[in-house]
Formats: structure tokens, sequence, C-alpha cells
């Protein structure tokens, strides 16, 4: 791990194996880091953070380097995919985009470094007053294991961008991307600082709360599921550190008679299968008009039948494995329990015979609102079918569930989608597709998927403080 300017242990030498899910072999071992590495980790990154020389850098030349840490990531993406992919389980060319993704992220955020500006501000009296907007600090960013290098760069990029330090902890079971994506920023000698970006790996539970309950620290970023993301705003909260929380989603595809069936049906695929289903914007509901259910489950059902499964690095190979063989049983579990309140499989439910933890894609149709596979976030490859009469029931429908991140909307009615829109209850809406966003658009969630943004301009707000300033002339 990177901690305090150098290659390192854990303080007391503890180790622990990092798995290939598609075949079960180590091909790793990471530090296991100590209260006392968190504690040389927040010290050296508040020294980075005191010393002036990034928060207080020319904000164009903090573009610059990051317009490299972009380039370099461009260069690397290839290398640090198949490391992904064989960390992670999804497929090459999955890991491949994504890592692309968090190039232009970088670019991004690059583009934005010198723009992060105060206003003035009109009030009574022969004054002059001004906001400044200042880098927030230390920033500890706890990284989920679905997404593990993309996620890492969306928060590193911004909290970089508007001058911050930053701690980033990997998850457990797939921190090696994010570590060799450390190595290549040091190695293209991008012009980073010491100390500016450091990498802590070891136990969530330890770290990821040592990090969150820590009084150096001035904000959290988590991207996890809601008991998580409790947890962490619980630890925030003791010295009121903010946050922002990307959680889970139970997104829907809401589908009505006009819609392109033959398009919607490779998009569904895409949002529910990709990843193997481990994604908190999948559309894991498929919310569909009565006239056209049968026609589209058919539809859905031809098209996964063509992804195969197998090994991420496999030529060809469309869904990868799960990233462990314990999540996967754990989604086996919630689908047995949820067949049990109803729905009929007509396809998948199974792990497959092999070794690795994969699973079979899986479709579920008369999945009732009341049934835990329409309410309850499985993370895993399996869609539940849901069939509407009016455009009234399908909104209520696609409301019906705890969360509120991604919806899509699938008509040729124009009037129609606005109104779903604007009504829907999640932060993002996708009309006749799914699942889509950009560097330069909110990600971001309502209810229990989230505070906070993440991406677009918006996310410098989180990353910068606003002070005022008043002066009497």
């Amino acid at each position: 791990m990177l901690v305090a300017g150098e290659w390192c242990d854990a303080g007391d030498g503890a180790t622990a194996d990092v798995l290939n899910p598609a075949t079960g072999e180590v091909i790793a071992t990471t530090p296991k880091a100590t209260i006392d590495d968190v504690e040389r980790c927040v010290s050296a990154s508040r020294n980075a953070l005191v010393s002036k020389d990034w928060a207080a850098m020319d904000p164009a030349q903090r573009g610059r380097i990051l317009q490299k840490m972009a380039a370099a990531t461009y260069a690397n993406a290839k290398s640090l995919a198949a490391l992904e992919s064989s960390n992670n389980g999804k497929t090459f060319r999955e890991a491949l985009s994504e890592i692309r993704y968090g190039a232009w992220t970088l670019e991004y955020f690059a583009g934005l470094s010198d723009k992060i500006e105060g206003s003035t501000i009109p009030v009574p009296g022969n004054r002059l007053n001004y906001t400044l907007r200042q880098p927030l600090g230390v920033t500890a960013h706890i990284v989920p294991w679905n997404f593990p290098l993309q996620l890492a760069i969306r928060s590193i990029a911004p909290a970089l961008a508007a001058g911050c330090t930053v701690i980033a902890k990997p998850a457990s079971w797939t921190p090696l991307s994010l570590i060799a994506w450390a190595k290549a920023m040091q190695e293209a000698e991008v012009g980073l600082p010491t100390d500016v970006l450091q990498v802590i790996t070891g136990s969530g539970g330890l770290i990821g709360d040592a990090l969150a309950g820590h009084s150096g620290i001035d904000g959290v970023v988590l991207t996890g599921g809601v008991p998580t993301g409790q947890a962490v705003m619980a630890k925030a909260s003791e010295n009121l550190t903010p946050v922002t929380l990307e959680l889970g989603g139970k997104g829907a595809n809401i589908v009505f008679p006009d819609a392109n069936l033959r398009h919607c049906a490779k998009a569904i695929c895409f949002g529910i299968f990709m990843n193997a289903g481990q994604m908190c914007w999948a559309g894991s509901r498929l919310i569909v008009h009565e006239d056209v259910h049968d026609e589209l489950v058919e539809a859905v059902v031809a098209e996964i039948s063509k992804w195969p499964v197998g090994p991420g690095m496999e030529e060809g190979v469309r869904m990868g494995s799960m990233v462990h063989t314990s999540h996967r049983d754990d989604v086996l579990a919630m689908l047995s329990k949820g067949l049990e309140q109803g729905g009929d499989v007509v396809c998948g439910g199974n792990a497959l015979d092999r070794d690795g933890a994969f699973m079979e894609a899986t479709v579920v149709t008369g999945v009732t609102s009341d049934n835990l596979l329409f309410q309850e976030e499985l993370f895993g490859p399996v869609l539940a079918v849901t069939k509407f009469s009016e455009d009234s029931q399908a909104l209520a429908l696609a409301n019906d569930t705890p969360f509120g991140l991604l919806n899509g909307v699938w008509t040729n009615n124009l009037s129609r989608a606005h109104k779903f829109a604007r009504d829907v209850e999640s932060g993002m809406v996708s009309i006749n597709e799914y699942p889509i966003t950009f560097p330069q658009t909110a990600f971001t969630g309502w209810k229990h998927s989230g505070i906070g943004i993440e991406q677009s301009k918006d996310a410098l707000n989180f990353y910068t403080k606003v002070k005022n300033v008043n002066v009497k002339l």
C-alpha cells in the first residue's frame, strides 16, 4: 500500500489473500493495515494539505497534472483492465470501457480545476462582500468492489481538482487495480506532490470505520450498500464530518406499448446482466405494459441466450463471474426466498456447475410489488418482471421502493416521457436507453440511494468549502 510516501506493508506484517473469482485461485496478497497505519496515513495527508504545495498550487497547474494522470490512465488502460477482470471477475471488455471512462473523468475535472469560483454579493453600505471556495481538506474515499478503479477515480478526480488531499481505501476483495493505477501515476511522473494521493488496504470494518471516524478527516466519500452507508455516516457524525454516499438501487425500466421493443430488450439485458448484475444502478425491475409483456420477455430471454458466460479474460465472453462465491450464494439465497413469495423463473435461477463464482442470467415473471425481488437489492443477475395496464399504475410501481437512483422510461410519446421524468422518484432518469451516464452529468440518488452528487461540476461543491469575506471600504 502507498502510505506516507512509501510502498509498504502493514505495521504488523499481516496480509490478506486476493482471489480470481473465476477460478478461486490466489493471485496476490495485500497488506491488512492497522490503526497505527491509519494514523500514519492521515498525518501524512494533513501535512501534505498544510504544506500548500497542492492546495495553493495554481489551479491551472493542478489541471495540467490531472491531464497527465488521464493520459497515463489511457496509456495503461489495457493492463489495468486485465488486472481488473482477473480480480473482479467482469469481462475484459467491460473493464477496459470503465477504465477509459475513469480517464475521461480525470480529463473533465482537469478542465474544471481553474473554474472553481466565488462570487461578489451586493450588500448595504460602503462595503465589498465576496466568497472564496477553498479546498475541503483531507478526504477519505471508501471504494466498492463492483467498479474498483472507475468509482475510485470518480471521486478522486474532483477531490484533486479542488486541491484536497486523498486517502483511498479499496475494497478488500478487489484492491489490485487501484494499487496498480497509483503505481502507474508515480511511474509516469505526473507531478503530484508526495502524500497528496495515498492508498491504504485492509478490512472495511476496521480501516473504513477508522477513516470515517477520524478527527483528521474533513470529508468521507463512500460507494456501497445502505447498511455500510449508515455505519459510515454514524462514524462520521462523531466529528460532524460531511459525507457523500452513493448507495443502493432498485432501478426499473418502465416499458410502454409504443416502445422499440427490440432495442429495449438489448438495453434491458445490458442494464441487468452487465457486470453480472453487480451494479447499484442495475435495471433489476422490468415494469412492462400487459399488451407487450410476453413479446418483450421473449425478446429479453432470446437476447441473453446469446451471451456466453465464463472467465472475463476469455474471448467472446459477455457475462463474467460474480465477485466471490459467498456473494453469489447470498444472491441465490435471496432469489430462493423471493420465489417463495411468488413469481415464475423463465430462464436461469441457478449457480453454474463449474469452478468460480458463476451464476446464470435469471428472469422472473409475475413478481408483485410486495415481493422482496421487487423491493430489495439482490446485486446479482436477476431481473424481476411486473405487468401494468395504466400509466398511473406504472408510475406507482416505479416509485414503490425505498430506493431512487436510476429509472428508465421507454416510449415514443415524449409528453408521457417528460411527465414520467418529472414524477418518478429517482435522482436520474433515462429515456429510451439504459443505463447511461457521463462525467459531466450528475450521478445522484434519492431516498435510500444516497446523499450528495458524484460527477458533474456539482460534485465540486462537496470538495470545497465556502468562506464569506466582508470588507468595510
